[in-house]
């Protein structure tokens, strides 16, 4: 007698499976740390980023949107912000670029929350919720990696020198 075959069975378990594992995105989370020394050292390690955007957003939380804008897919947690120690406002470099010290990439948005006020949350807003709080889904005008941030010994002085001496075409070009 000939023994059934498995593969129809196996398809629909693999079919409920799938079905039942929807796709939640949970805030990202980064090592956090009381001390200063250590969020330095990780940001030592970190690429360094400089960016244009297309307005004033450095006050607002920067999420990561998927590649076609329709969802996020990456966002701090509450307790990052607040247990940072550190500032996670890019800082201001020249012709109006910015250094990142927070993580983004060339998927980046901004919500119309601050940090202050995203700190100041209970628990971790949803990325629904999040989603309805965008301030703009395609913020960016150029970005670079230029590097890493060990690599510099007064980062915001050379990375001003490079800009202004018109070098950034040895960064590599994101966006």
């Amino acid at each position: 007698m000939k023994q059934p075959s498995l593969l129809p069975l196996t398809l629909l378990i693999l079919g409920f499976l799938l079905i039942s594992c929807s796709h939640k995105t949970q805030p990202s989370t980064v090592a956090t740390t009381d001390t200063t020394e250590q969020f330095n050292g990780l940001m030592a390690l970190a690429p360094c980023i400089i960016y244009k955007t297309k307005a004033d957003y450095k006050t607002y939380v920067p999420v990561s949107l998927s590649r076609d804008k329709t969802w996020i897919t990456s966002y701090p947690d509450v307790a990052d912000i607040r247990a940072q120690g550190q500032s996670a406002y890019p800082e201001e470099l020249t012709n109006g670029f910015l250094l990142d010290n927070r993580g983004i990439g060339p998927d980046v948005a901004f919500l119309s929350v601050t940090y202050e006020a995203f700190a100041k949350q209970p628990k971790n807003p949803n990325a629904d919720d999040l989603f309805r709080q965008l301030l703009e889904k395609d913020p960016l005008l150029e970005m670079y990696q230029c590097g890493h941030r060990n690599q510099y010994n007064d980062i915001i002085r050379e990375l001003n020198e490079m800009i202004d001496s018109g070098k950034l075409s040895e960064c590599k070009k994101i966006k």
